[in-house]
């Protein structure tokens, strides 16, 4: 019973229907458990593992969980949280995409219980007569009051024909395997409901819905891989722990009721530790990080990582490891230099850091952009708080 109520609460938005859905967990019986994966990038970050972790909370009370990875959905991508038409994507950028989504999707759920599919498999097969009788079933008006079309209808900004298409399809995704249950993020509620009444239209039981609470990013926004505010899933054991310290104190217990193991009554501790001043925020984010770190990769690579990020930020020491960049010794712009040692992702963000004093090379501040480096052999750059890089001559 306990571990029922805390899949049904824990973390959860709303469910729909929440008495139906508690009677079939508690009457054991074994539920189709449906959650969709679009391969709209290569990594799978923290925001996207709460809905799979949830999803272990059902494989382990003995549920099946059936993973659709939406190669067809993809192509369209879903629109829910933007605010503009996506780029669509290829088949070949999909493809590239799903490579390693299945280890990915293995450090959470155990892959050899799990029903996969992809949504091409029926999506692929549909006939125009087929979209024709989904479509019959909704209104313009339905699609366009979605919160984010509505502000898009508003501002003047463009809405596709293909991205109203979309919460059909991933509706009859719950037709094609049947689908007890379906899990999301809440932003997926619209797509969600869809699917219930996709699945009325051809005569199925309607699916129950439980929608996860919505993780921010290192920005404070929703975490997407659209907006490159994320922490990945196969983050190296330092950026993950690096990135975790980043974070604004304010998501502390959030992150550790969605992205950990961590007791609720040691995390109602936690929070009235935080509110009263009895703790330090950073000890906390500590105690984060290492557990995330312990999830994804191991307890003794969270110690390695914590180790190493006290060496740079509390004794300024340099790290153990620095990536290396060969160059050939001549004067370098700054911006330059930095944009192709991979410091920087363009000269905007380089010269913005430097402006900043946020680049230091062998320890001393960079304070002009327009400066030219004499580079040396063994010369560290940092960029920003936790980007290293030691210069090797050819």
């Amino acid at each position: 019973m306990d571990k029922i109520k805390e899949l049904l609460e824990r973390g959860v938005e709303k469910v729909i229907v929440k008495k139906h859905l508690e009677e079939a967990l508690r009457r054991r019986k074994k539920l189709r458990i449906k959650h969709g994966l679009d391969a709209t990038g290569p990594k799978i970050h923290i925001g996207r593992a709460v809905s799979l972790r949830k999803l272990r909370e059902f494989q382990e009370l003995g549920h099946k969980i059936v993973l659709i990875i939406g190669d067809f959905t993809a192509q369209i991508g879903d629109a829910s949280d933007k605010q503009a038409m996506r780029k669509p994507l290829s088949l070949e950028e999909i493809k590239e995409n799903m490579k390693d989504y299945i280890n990915q999707i293995g450090k959470v759920l155990d892959i050899s219980k799990v029903e996969l599919h992809h949504n091409s498999e029926w999506l692929g097969k549909l006939k125009a007569q087929d979209l024709l009788k989904l479509s019959m079933n909704f209104t313009a008006q339905q699609m366009i009051q979605r919160r984010n079309f509505k502000e898009r209808w508003d501002k003047g900004k463009n809405i596709g024909l293909h991205e109203l298409d979309y919460p059909l399809l991933q509706g009859y995704d719950s037709v094609a395997i049947k689908a007890d249950v379906e899990v999301g993020g809440f932003d997926q509620l619209f797509n969600l409901i869809a699917g219930r009444k996709i699945q009325k239209i051809y005569g199925q039981k309607q699916q129950d819905i439980l929608t996860t609470q919505m993780l921010e990013g290192l920005d404070g926004r929703k975490m997407s891989t659209s907006w490159g505010n994320i922490i990945t899933i196969v983050d190296e054991p330092d950026d993950m722990y690096g990135k975790l310290m980043s974070m604004s104190d304010n998501l502390i217990i959030k992150y550790f009721v969605l992205c950990t193991d961590v007791s609720l009554d040691r995390i109602r501790d936690m929070d009235n530790s935080l509110k009263n001043k009895k703790v330090n925020p950073r000890d906390l984010k500590a105690e984060l990080a290492k557990e995330i770190v312990t999830i994804y990769h191991s307890r003794e690579e969270a110690l390695k990582a914590e180790k190493e990020f006290n060496r740079i930020f509390k004794k300024k020491e340099k790290p153990d490891k620095i990536r290396e960049f060969k160059v050939i010794k001549k004067p370098f712009n700054v911006l330059d230099l930095l944009l192709e040692s991979k410091l920087t992702k363009s000269k905007s963000e380089a010269r913005r850091l430097v402006e900043q004093g946020g680049v230091k090379i062998d320890g001393e501040i960079l304070k002009d952009w327009r400066n030219k480096i004499n580079v040396k052999d063994k010369m560290v750059i940092r960029a920003g708080k936790r980007r290293f890089l030691r210069i090797r001559l050819k």
